[in-house]
């Protein structure tokens, strides 16, 4: 669970907007360019350049906050404090359009999923029946002999049936 997703980037990390194939962007607040500075600050403004154009393509308008990109620096310090502005900047503005809450609560809401899914499985691996239908209903699944869908509700009603 977090409140703000901080996606750091390196600026020469080939293609520039890989992460748009990867979905990543498109659930961050705000993009870091890191390592602007030297001789890699050309290419850390022109990621920067490449990534705004690339959020306002993917923005959401039910969000009050926009996600952007700024350029940052460890070893000269750049950037640093506008970025920490913006980390402040952004709860304030979802403290006060309630978006805080209801991100919170559309994250618990999947985290208590999580911990169901992730109890049965455990529960599903302590049936010795459960486990070696398993084993055969993915041999089934695998080969082509029986669908994901068919092959999990059988597995199901075995373990339900115990």
């Amino acid at each position: 669970m977090v409140d703000l997703f901080l996606l750091l980037l390196a600026p020469a990390g080939g293609d520039e907007l890989q992460g748009i194939k990867k979905g990543i962007i498109e659930v961050a607040d705000l993009l870091l360019i890191t390592k602007s500075d030297g001789d890699l600050l050309p290419v850390a403004r022109a990621a920067k350049t490449e990534y705004s154009r690339a959020l306002r393509l993917l923005r959401n308008h039910d969000n009050p906050w926009q996600p952007f990109v700024l350029n940052i620096s460890s070893v000269t310090g750049d950037g640093i404090s506008d970025a920490w502005s913006e980390i402040c900047n952004f709860k304030n503005v979802m403290l006060e359009t309630g978006h805080y809450d209801k991100r919170r609560s559309i994250q618990q809401i999947k985290w208590f999923w999580s911990h169901v899914q992730s109890e049965l499985l455990e529960e599903f691996g302590k049936d010795e029946k459960v486990r070696e239908l398993k084993r055969n209903l993915e041999s089934s699944v695998r080969n082509g002999v029986m669908s994901p869908a068919a092959a999990a509700s059988c597995l199901i009603s075995q373990f339900m049936s115990r």
